[in-house]
Order: C-alpha cells, then structure tokens, then sequence
C-alpha cells in the first residue's frame, strides 16, 4: 500500500485548482507546476521528463493532470520491476477521468478510487481480479501486509478459473467481496499476526494488531531493537503485524523509542499521565498501561520495559495518543516562496500550525494553506514562543516562521530563551529543529554585487533589548577593525538617533564617501536597493524594512555604463 505522500503534477494553470482538490482528499502530497505556465504551486520544474522520471526513481506515487500517454512514454524507458514500481495515474485536465496505469501491487487502485470520489466520477480500473473478486488481494487495505505476494498471482488466477476459498481469521474486507469464499474450498486466506509457513494456496495477511509499548528506562537502541525483535521471536508474531510504538510522553525523547519505530516501519506514539492514571492505579506499571491503552488488552510479554499487548481489530495508530511534539524554526529567507529553500518547504507542507507575525505568515502565500495559523503582534516573541512551544507539547507539529534566518535576530534565539528561562518539564519531550533562511544582509548583498566578500559582522541598532552602549562600543570596535558592517532594525517610529549617532562612529574610522547599501522590502513588492556615502547615510534614508552594509575602507564601486554601479570587497587586503 501507498505509504509516502504524492506528487501531483501539472501542466498548465488550469490545472492548480484541479490539483488542490486532489490535494484534501491525499493530505501531504506536493504539487509540482510547470514553470512559467503555473503559480500557486509547491513546486515548480523546468522539464517535465527529468522530473517524472526522478519522483518515479525515488518511489514517489505520481498523479499527472494531463494525458496518460505524456506518462507512459516518459516512464517507458525505466520501467523494470513491477514489484518496486510506485502508483502512477492520469487523470484528465476536467477531471472527468481518473485511469490508474502502474503500481498495481502498491494500491494504484485504491488510490485511484479515492481521488474518483472526490472528482465524483468512476475510476477506469481493468485490473480483471480487482473487478471480479471485488477487491485487490496483492494491494490490501491499510492495517494488512501480504506476507507471500510472490504466491499471490497463481492463487488469483486459480480463483478466476473456478476455485473456491476458506477464509480463516478476520477481515471484514474480504468477507465482504465477491470472492467465493467455502469452509471447503481448496485454496486458504489466513489472517494471523501469527508466524506461519506459507504455501502457494494459501496467502497470509498478518493485521496490524500488535503493540509494542517501550519505557523511558530503555536507553540503548541496539539493544532494545534486539530485545524487541526476541520477544517478538519469542512469542511467534510476525514483525508486520506490529502496527505501532506506544510508550508514556515522558519517553517521547528517548532515541530508543524512535530508533525501533524507524526500524519497524510504524509511527511511535505517547499517551500523558492523565491517559494512563486509571490503568497505574490498578496496579500496572506505565509501560504495561501504554499498551493496554493502545489494545485494549492485557500485555503478553514479561519483560519489565517492553510490554507486547494483541488487539482484536487492526490498530489505527494515527487515533492513539499522540505523536512527539516537533517544533521547527524556520526562515522563509526575505522575500516570497522563491527565497525559500527546500527543507522549509517541506517543513511547512508537513506543519499543522504555524506560528508568527502575520506579515511572515502571510509570506508563505499557498504554502500555509490548510495550516492553523497563530498570528501575534511582531513584538510579542516570548509569548509567541511559549504558545509555539506549548503547541508541539500537545503532539502538534509547529513551524514558527521567521522572514530571513531565524537564527539571526530573529525566533529561533526566542524559542531556545523561553525554554531556557522556564524550562517547563514537558517541552523537553519536544523534537526543536531550526531551518536557515537566506537573511536579509545576503539578499541585499547579492542584489548590489559582493560587498560581503571579505570580513564583515552584524549589528542590531534597536536598543531595546541592549542598551545604546553595548551597541555604540560594537560599531566602534567593529570600524576600528575594518569589518563591513549590516546593520539591522536600524530605524523605527521610536527610534531616529540611533542610526546618525552609528554614522558619526563610523566617520572617526571611514572616509565620508564610504559606500553604504541601503537593501529595503527586499524579495517583496516595491524592492529598492541603493548605493550612497557613509556622509549621506541619515534617520530619514531607511526604516525597520532596510538593512543596511557599510564598506570597509577596502570595499570598492563598479560603475556600469547602464548608470547602475556594483559594489564589492576584494578578498586580498594589498598595500
């Protein structure tokens, strides 16, 4: 089955609606747009074969808007094993067909009727076992693994000539197909998270019904793995059964945890003390409550930090507990999506809250879409983190979004204050990433040329979380040493004089011809960016949207013969 999100790619900008709402029924899934011929894309791509063929390669199921015979020629030439191939469907520029053409074995079938109900059209399947038998038995519904698909094809064809099936254990999707099924019948469908041999009349489902619950004390990955897979031997369970990892959310930190989960291939999952209070004052340790919570059944296993517990039904682990909060700072670089780089894209794709000013936030454009969005005041950046914080706490996974990098004077150094200053025990459970942005000082620098290019240092002209003279001392530290300097948040509505008393520094250091970039609303509408002298440099030139560099005494100007100059420093100090 389908278990990595889709691409959905399209052609034209008709298309993009078409491919949103494709999007609400397959939540996670990016859409790839043609560039120059689409907007409001997650992704755009310049070649429409290269692309395709790398998603495939990678595994990724493929929806293409467009015509089937585009993806067949495309994919033609690296089509081998069909076993390994993910789903590929077309469907059509209106919608009114969706035709599943490859990854019969990976649930292209399922998927393609999924994305037919939202079209509210019927999906074209041929697949003559799926029509007949009225189910497919190679691609089975979530919460079952085929143990023998290698026996499957024989089994199929035998029951479309004629044979009959003896359906032991339970899976109301095959005891409500059309398959024929009789207590007599020669061929067996046996579902077990049992170990069994299989043999080629008999295929083998094992349910996701095990759950293993891990406590906080197992500390060695290796082992536990090890000691997981042996108490799994051990008691006969097959490994595909286990539908997930359970543990209370005082473990969610603990690798051991998130290394067997990985291992394993299943989600990890934690329950709070309030979930498991009734289980612990019965008697049951907290490991053993995690996975009577998860079943609904008394652990089988004796071990006094892994608990083994059998449900009767397959376990949706996306319906218990709650996962590891994850909290990710990320910076969506100056401008819009073109300044973002790919792992914040991801970042945000996968988010479900996002957290920031709503300028930031409204940067994001389509990216956000779907997301809940917190919106605070630009000033208000402890509040914002603890909320962001608390947030991820309660197993949500927040992006707190900073235009820039985050890292510089900016959300990332709020967040790891906060936590730093209240140390709440729960945020410790939280999983804290920060995600770079391309900053202001080096969009403002490549838009003018490479006046970064030697030494260079930053320095914020807001007194307001330092006082002036820390700041005076910087700038004068930092003339004397010859750096090229960007200042930020250099002038606002309160505060005028810092920055004509930061030029009267410089000039005890800096000649007044000095050249002085002034970057402001850059990568947003009404960009400008401009060159004057260290003597023109005043309060009225720039405002909380501008950053601005100042040379060093080496730093140099080009001028063009269009009227524009460039601006650099040489990375050799001669003379």
């Amino acid at each position: 089955m389908m278990n990595v999100a889709p691409a959905i790619i399209v052609l034209g900008q008709n298309s993009v609606a078409l491919g949103r709402k494709i999007i609400s029924v397959l939540p996670g899934s990016t859409l790839y747009g043609l560039e120059g011929r689409t907007s409001g894309v997650d992704v755009s791509f310049r070649n429409f074969g290269e692309t395709v063929r790398e998603l495939f390669a990678q595994g990724r199921p493929l929806i293409g808007i467009c015509a089937a015979g585009i993806l067949i020629r495309t994919l033609a030439s690296i089509l081998s094993d069909k076993r390994q191939e993910p789903p590929v469907l077309a469907v059509a520029e209106d919608g009114s067909a969706v035709v599943p053409l490859l990854g019969g074995l990976a649930g292209v079938n399922d998927l393609a009727r999924r994305i037919a109900q939202v079209l509210d059209v019927k999906p074209a399947i041929t697949t003559t076992g799926d029509l007949r038998l009225g189910t497919a038995l190679l691609s089975p519904l979530p919460g079952y693994h085929l143990a023998n698909p290698d026996d499957a094809k024989k089994f199929i064809s035998d029951l479309l000539a004629g044979a009959q099936v003896k359906l032991e254990g339970t899976a109301p999707w095959l005891r409500d197909s059309k398959l024929p099924i009789h207590p007599d019948g020669d061929l067996t469908i046996r579902v077990t998270e049992r170990l069994v041999t299989p043999a080629p009349n008999c295929l083998v489902y094992h349910p996701a019904t095990i759950a293993i619950a891990i406590d906080a004390s197992a500390n060695y990955t290796d082992q536990t793995l090890t000691l997981v897979q042996q108490l799994l031997a051990d008691a006969g369970l097959a490994i595909a059964s286990v539908a997930g990892i359970f543990a209370p959310i005082s473990a969610a930190a603990n690798p051991a945890i998130h290394t067997v989960a990985s291992a394993l291939k299943v989600p990890a999952r934690f329950f709070t003390s309030n979930q498991l209070e009734n289980l612990v004052s019965q008697g049951y340790s907290p490991v053993q409550a995690a996975a009577m919570a998860a079943t609904g059944t008394t652990p089988i296993s004796d071990s006094p930090t892994i608990a083994i517990a059998i449900a009767q039904q397959p376990i949706d682990p996306n319906t218990i507990g709650q996962p590891r909060g994850r909290l990710a700072v990320i910076g969506t670089g100056p401008g819009g999506q073109e300044w973002m780089s790919g792992e914040v894209k991801e970042i945000l794709k996968s988010a479900t809250d996002l957290v920031g000013y709503k300028t930031y936030l409204d940067l994001i454009g389509s990216l956000g879409d779907g997301k809940q969005r917190h919106e605070s005041d630009n000033r208000e950046e402890e509040a914002r983190a603890k909320m962001a914080l608390d947030l991820a706490a309660s197993g949500r996974y927040v992006a707190v979004v900073s235009s820039g990098d985050p890292g510089i004077y900016a959300m990332a150094t709020a967040v790891f204050e906060v936590c730093d200053r209240y140390a709440k025990p729960e945020w410790e459970t939280i999983d804290i990433h920060v995600a770079p942005g391309i900053s202001a000082m080096q969009a403002a620098a490549a838009a003018i040329g490479a006046p970064l290019g030697h030494d260079f240092c930053a320095i914020s002209l807001s007194d307001i979380l330092k006082p002036w003279s820390a700041i005076a001392q910087r700038i004068a530290a930092a003339a004397e040493a010859d750096f090229v300097i960007a200042f930020y948040n250099p002038v606002s509505k309160d505060r005028t004089w810092q920055l004509a008393e930061a030029r009267n520094i410089l000039l005890q250091h800096r000649t007044p011809d000095t050249p002085v970039v002034l970057g402001r609303n850059l990568g947003r509408p009404g960009q400008t960016v401009k060159v004057i002298t260290l003597e023109e440099l005043a309060p009225a030139t720039a405002d909380m949207r501008t950053v601005i560099l100042v040379g060093s005494t080496k730093t140099r100007i080009i001028k063009r013969s269009d009227g524009n100059v460039w601006v650099y420093t040489p990375r050799r100090y001669i003379g």
